[in-house]
């Protein structure tokens, strides 16, 4: 696409009558509440609980925290279900990083602290007597009274430990999406049984009908997932458009919505999980942002091929059915007021780059807008006459950064280091500006700090990222995981209150 065509194109997203951007999901909780939401849920149980004490045989002090315990942490496994991302009223205004990051730490303390309860049982026995103590603690393990437990138990432990090496196993991803369900929900309906048929305060009263109620929710959001979800893909496909090569080995995805479709429409950043063809089923869809403005009838999205499923976008042909569930994120420009935007894209990651910028262009913002895109060849860079095309429209500057040099290359290269960013940032307030980044985990963990460094606030770095297993964590990352452990001790508070009162 040459430079004419590319503002052609540009133009053509803003056609008079084309639906304004928006957000079918209008009811979306605030993170502190749903923090209160969340431990009030889990401390349910516990406070049940002590209406029943009467009922049950003395406990020694362990083994009211370990009781504790396990009543807490099994509530909290039965919410992963609901913190995947996929419950708009859950995520809507966190953001799939933050709560990705939440799922993933919480499943920790519920497996340590469910590892914790039947040792802690056994603790006042085997500090009495070491040999006794042992042979109640294999008692536990072994007795057919106990096996659900024992089960849930090993499956968490494989689903914990298995999505924290997701990057190193061999298995493709669908087929980890796939294990990664079924241990969940061994776990859940496992721990569920042992609580019900084998639990100190769960056996009978209050607890046991909380239990019965929270398996009945249990079965609602998995059918909600993969029952309701795979019938709306079925019922209302959409249709390929299109497919376009946009740079080596990325492609763009023209869809459009089907005959007799319902409205939907979305805000520039967000994103949608996608399917093709007779795959159309939830547990095959896989996460892409939308390159498009809200403006423009339909959705694009920005393909690189990095996978097994990615691999094939480029031989996909038009009149394909697609599967599309969202639109989700909050990778959106107006919840940040500013007066200035900074973009900010690294391979990959210029998807919703993309999207917000053809939605600047397309309502012809008048607002300063600066564009960093890295990329690690030259051939890699997509929709470069676009992005220069914008300026058309647009108070635009732009810098390109290539990790390789090529033939023909006029832009930086190297990396995307402070010097580049102070260059991206000159005439502009860092405390007026917000910056959105999309990219490697490596590259916004560097940028998003070296950004702090310079003066922008930390409210006004937005960011996502497409891995979770580098091991990097930026400054903001790490705030957040603080956040997270607060609420990992208020679950430890819930435990330790009980203990004391009953």
């Amino acid at each position: 696409m040459n430079t004419q065509d590319a503002a052609t194109s540009m133009a053509d997203r803003t056609a008079e009558g084309a639906p304004a951007g928006g957000s079918a999901h209008a009811w979306r909780l605030p993170g502190p509440a749903l923090a209160a939401l969340y431990l009030a849920f889990c401390g349910t149980a516990p406070a049940l609980a002590l209406a029943t004490l009467g009922d049950s045989a003395p406990l020694a002090g362990w083994e009211k925290v370990a009781g504790a315990l396990g009543l807490v942490a099994l509530a909290a496994m039965t919410v992963q279900l609901v913190t995947s991302g996929r419950f708009d009223t859950v995520s809507g205004r966190l953001g799939i990083d933050r709560i990705m990051a939440f799922h993933k730490l919480i499943a920790w303390w519920i497996l340590i602290a469910l590892l914790a309860h039947p040792l802690l049982y056994v603790l006042p026995t085997w500090l009495a007597d070491p040999a006794l103590g042992r042979e109640r603690l294999v008692a536990y393990l072994t007795a057919p009274h106990y096996r659900s437990g024992v089960v849930a138990l090993a499956a968490l432990a494989l689903l914990v430990v298995g999505g924290a090496l997701r990057e190193r196993l061999p298995w493709r991803y669908e087929t980890w999406r796939g294990s990664h369900l079924v241990l969940a929900l061994v776990a859940v309906g496992g721990g569920l049984h042992h609580a019900i048929t084998a639990g100190r305060f769960s056996v009978a009263g209050p607890v046991n009908l909380f239990w019965w109620a929270v398996a009945l929710g249990a079965i609602a959001v998995v059918a909600v997932l993969y029952g309701w979800r795979w019938a709306k893909l079925h019922r209302h496909p959409w249709r390929l458009a299109s497919v376009t090569r946009r740079a080596d080995r990325m492609w763009e995805l023209d869809i459009q919505p089907g005959p007799g479709n319902p409205p939907w429409t979305y805000r520039a950043g967000q994103f949608v999980w996608m399917t093709e063809g007779a795959r159309r089923f939830p547990l095959l869809d896989h996460p892409f942002s939308i390159a498009d403005s809200p403006l423009r009838p339909g959705l694009s999205l920005l393909v690189k091929e990095a996978g097994d499923f990615t691999s094939r976008v480029g031989a996909l042909a038009p009149g394909t059915p697609i599967g599309i569930d969202g639109p989700y994120g909050v990778f959106m420009l107006d919840a940040h007021p500013c007066d200035a935007v900074v973009l900010i894209a690294g391979g990959a990651g210029i998807g919703p780059i993309m999207g917000l910028l053809r939605d600047l262009a397309a309502r012809r913002d008048p607002r300063p807008i600066r564009v960093a895109y890295a990329a690690g060849r030259p051939e890699n860079f997509a929709c470069l006459d676009e992005i220069r095309a914008a300026a058309s429209v647009l108070d635009l500057e732009i810098v390109l950064v290539s990790e390789a040099g090529g033939a023909g290359w006029g832009g930086h290269i190297g990396r995307l280091d402070r010097e580049r960013l102070e260059e991206l940032l000159r005439g502009l307030d860092p405390q007026r500006t917000v910056a959105f980044m999309c990219g490697p985990g490596p590259m916004v963990t560097g940028v998003s700090d070296t950004l702090l460094d310079i003066g922008m606030p930390m409210r006004n770095v937005v960011y996502e990222r497409f891995d979770y297993g580098s091991g990097a964590a930026s400054r903001q990352d790490r705030r957040h995981a603080l956040v997270i452990a607060a609420v990992g001790a208020g679950l430890v508070a819930l435990a330790g209150l009980f203990a004391l009162v009953a």
